[in-house]
C-alpha cells in the first residue's frame, strides 16, 4: 500500500535533470517528487554516480544488452528506492536535537497536520517518560515522500535492431519506461503527460502492480496529468474500461507552467477547477462502474468501495494564499510547486552557472519559445548557454546539433526513420530546399529563423545534472538548457529547502519586490497574449475554421473573465482592497480582448 505524504504539495517533473534525484534529496521529509524516465542513458549516468557515491555495487547496463532502456530504469529506480529506504531507518535513530534531520521533518510539516501538532505537544512536555513515548511514536509515523516517475506519453519513438529493422512494440521508448518502472521496488505512481497514448495504455495491465490486490489496494498507482476536464474524463475512461483505476488527476495549468505548454482553447484554470469541483464525485462514480465491470470480466476482484481518487492542480502558485485558496475553495488535495524549487539546491539539481541565471531573470527573460523539435511551445529562459551554443554553430555555418539520443525524433519529410528538426542532418537539408525555392529575402529570412530555432532538448535538458556532478570527461563543454515556469520572474535568490516549504506554508516570504497578480489573472494575461499571436498568424489567410477557433477562443476568455468576477469575495476574503485590484486587472484585460477583437474586425 502507498502510504499518504504528510505534505499538501509536491515537487513536479522538471526536465530531464533538474529533478532526476530530487527524491534523494527531499523523500526522506516526507516530499513527493517526480522523475523523468525520457533518457535512461541518464539514468545509467546517476545510477553510476550515486552507487560510488554511497559505495553500493554498479554493474554497467549497456546498449548492446536485450531490454537495456527497461534495465536502466529499474535499476535506477531501485537504487533509489534503496537508498532513500536507509535514509529513512537513520533518520528515525536520530535524537530530536536542533540540528537533526529528524527535527528538519517535523519542523518542514504543515501547521495543519496532525502530526505536526503532535510534534509540538512534544516539545513541551517535561516529563522524560512521556516524551520519551511520544517521539517514539513520532518515529513511528515517518514515511518517506513518493517516487513517483514521468512518461511524456508523445516521447515514444520506435527503436531499431543493429540490423536496422525495427524493434516490437514493447520496445519503444515509452513502453520500455513504462516496463522499467513496474518492475522496480518502488511503490509510486506514473505520471503520465502531454496526452493519450493508445499503445502504452494497453500495454499497462500487463502489470499486476496496477491492478488492485484483494484489498482494493494498488502496489504502483497512475496519475493522468491533465489541461481540462473533458481531457479526464476521457482519458479515464479509456483505462476504466481496462481496469485500471486513476488514482489522480493532476491539474496544471496550460500556458502558467514550465516546459511544454499544452494551451487549452481558452479555457482558464479556474473555470477548469470549478468543472472538476461540481462534477468530481460524478466522475469518480461514473469511472468505478467501468472499471468495476473490466475487473469481473477478467475474474479480478473489484474493490467493495470505490479506490481513493485524488485531485491535485500545479503551474504558476506563488503564494500560501493561492495554495489555501485552491485547498479550500476547490477542494484540491495537494498543490504542486516546480520553479521555485530551481532555486533551492536542496532539492534540486542545477549547474551553478545556469542558477545565477535564475536568480537575475526577469519577466522579459522567461518566455513562451517554438524551440522544442515536439513543435509544441515551450517555456524557456533567454541567453542559456544552449541557446548560445545554439547560436555559435549557426553563425559558423554548421546549424543544429548532433542527434545523438534521438528521444525527439519526429519528422520523415526527408527520411524513412524519422528524424529531429534540431538536428545537423534535418536543418541542413531543410535549408537547401528553402534556398532552392528562391523565396523573397523577407520570407526567406522568416523560414529559416522557423528552422534555426530548433534546440537539442535531450542534451541540453540533461546536462545541468552532469556538470553539477562532474559526470563524464566532457562535462564543462556541455551547454544547458532549462524550462522555468513564467512564475520564475518573481523569485529571486537562493532558497534553502525549509524557506521554500515555508513559504508554500506561509511562514516565510521567499518573492522578490516585483509586484505579482494573482496566479489566475497572470495566466489570463498569457492566454491573452497567445490568442494575439494566433490571431496575427492566421490573419492573411483566415480560413472559417480558423475563424471559428479563434472566436470560440475569445468566448471562453471572456466567460473566464466573468467567473473571476463572481469569485473576487471568495479569492479575496475581507481584502476590499485586493479585490478592487484584480477587478481593475479583469476590467482591463477584458478592454485588452475588445481592442484586439476589433482590429481589423476579424474576429
Amino acid at each position: 500500500m502507498l502510504q499518504p505524504t504528510p505534505h499538501t504539495f509536491h515537487i513536479p517533473v522538471m526536465g530531464l535533470a533538474f529533478s532526476i534525484d530530487s527524491p534523494l534529496k527531499v523523500a526522506r521529509f516526507g516530499i513527493s517528487s517526480v522523475v523523468s524516465l525520457s533518457d535512461d542513458m541518464l539514468l545509467e549516468q546517476m545510477r553510476e554516480h550515486y552507487s560510488k557515491l554511497y559505495n553500493r555495487e554498479f554493474t554497467p547496463i549497456t546498449p548492446k544488452e536485450e531490454d537495456y532502456r527497461a534495465r536502466r530504469t529499474t535499476a535506477y529506480l531501485n537504487l533509489m528506492d534503496e537508498l532513500v529506504t536507509q535514509q529513512i531507518l537513520e533518520l528515525k535513530l536520530q535524537e530530536f536535537t536542533p540540528e537533526s534531520e529528524l527535527t528538519k521533518y517535523f519542523e518542514l510539516l504543515p501547521d495543519t497536520s496532525a502530526l505536526k501538532e503532535q510534534y509540538l505537544q512534544m516539545l513541551g512536555v517535561t516529563d522524560p517518560a512521556w516524551k520519551e513515548q511520544l517521539q517514539e511514536e513520532l518515529r513511528d509515523a515517518i514515511v518517506a515522500g513518493s517516487i513517483d516517475v514521468n512518461i511524456m506519453t508523445k516521447l515514444d519513438k520506435t527503436n531499431y535492431s543493429k540490423q536496422g529493422e525495427p524493434l516490437p512494440q514493447e520496445y519503444t521508448d515509452a513502453l520500455a519506461a513504462l516496463r522499467g518502472f513496474a518492475n522496480s521496488t518502488v511503490r509510486a505512481s506514473v505520471v503520465f503527460s502531454a496526452g493519450m497514448n493508445m499503445r502504452l495504455y494497453s500495454y499497462i495491465d500487463q502489470f499486476p502492480a496496477f491492478l488492485p490486490d484483494n484489498a482494493g489496494l494498488f502496489a504502483k498507482k497512475i496519475i493522468i496529468k491533465v489541461s481540462d476536464y473533458r481531457s479526464a474524463l476521457v482519458q479515464g475512461k479509456i483505462l476504466a474500461k481496462k481496469g485500471l483505476w486513476v488514482s489522480e488527476f493532476r491539474i496544471e495549468s496550460g500556458l502558467n507552467c514550465g516546459g511544454h505548454a499544452f494551451a487549452t482553447d481558452g479555457y482558464l484554470i479556474g473555470p477548469i477547477l470549478e468543472e472538476f469541483k461540481q462534477n468530481r464525485q460524478a466522475l469518480r462514480n461514473e469511472l468505478y462502474s467501468m472499471f468495476s465491470s473490466a475487473l469481473a470480466s477478467k475474474g479480478i476482484h473489484v474493490p467493495a468501495e470505490i479506490p481513493v481518487q485524488r485531485l491535485t492542480m500545479q503551474g504558476g502558485i506563488g503564494t500560501a494564499q493561492e495554495q489555501q485558496f485552491l485547498m479550500e475553495h476547490y477542494s484540491v488535495d495537494a498543490t504542486g510547486w516546480g520553479t521555485p524549487f530551481l532555486l533551492v539546491p536542496e532539492a534540486t539539481t542545477v549547474d551553478e552557472p545556469t542558477l545565477q541565471q535564475l536568480v537575475a531573470a526577469r519577466s522579459e527573460d522567461l518566455y513562451l519559445s517554438p524551440i522544442s523539435p515536439l513543435g509544441v511551445p515551450f517555456n524557456a529562459m533567454r541567453n542559456t548557454s544552449g541557446e548560445q551554443l545554439k547560436k555559435e554553430r549557426a553563425d559558423k555555418g554548421k546549424p543544429g546539433s548532433p542527434c545523438i539520443k534521438k528521444h525527439l525524433v519526429s519528422d520523415t519529410e526527408f527520411t524513412d526513420e524519422p528524424i529531429c528538426t534540431a538536428s545537423r542532418k534535418y536543418q541542413r537539408r531543410k535549408l537547401e530546399q528553402l534556398k532552392a525555392q528562391q523565396l523573397d529575402t523577407i520570407t526567406y529570412l522568416a523560414e529559416e529563423a522557423k528552422v534555426l530555432a530548433k534546440e537539442c532538448l535531450c542534451e541540453g535538458l540533461a546536462n545541468s545534472a552532469l556538470h553539477l556532478l562532474n559526470i563524464g570527461k566532457k562535462a564543462a563543454s556541455k551547454a544547458v538548457t532549462i524550462c522555468p515556469g513564467p512564475n520564475l520572474a518573481y523569485f529571486s535568490g537562493i532558497f534553502k529547502l525549509q524557506e521554500m516549504v515555508d513559504h508554500i506554508y506561509g511562514r516565510f516570504n521567499a518573492l522578490n519586490n516585483t509586484y505579482r497578480p494573482h496566479m489566475f489573472v497572470n495566466e489570463l494575461t498569457m492566454y491573452i497574449s497567445y490568442w494575439k499571436n494566433k490571431k496575427a498568424e492566421q490573419l492573411e489567410t483566415l480560413t472559417d475554421k480558423q475563424y471559428k477557433y479563434l472566436q470560440s477562443f475569445w468566448d471562453n476568455l471572456q466567460q473566464g473573465i466573468q467567473y473571476y468576477k463572481e469569485q473576487l469575495p471568495a479569492i479575496f476574503k475581507d481584502e476590499l482592497e485586493r479585490q478592487v485590484l484584480m477587478l481593475e486587472e479583469l476590467l482591463e484585460a477584458e478592454e485588452q480582448l475588445l481592442q484586439a477583437r476589433l482590429q481589423k474586425a476579424v474576429v
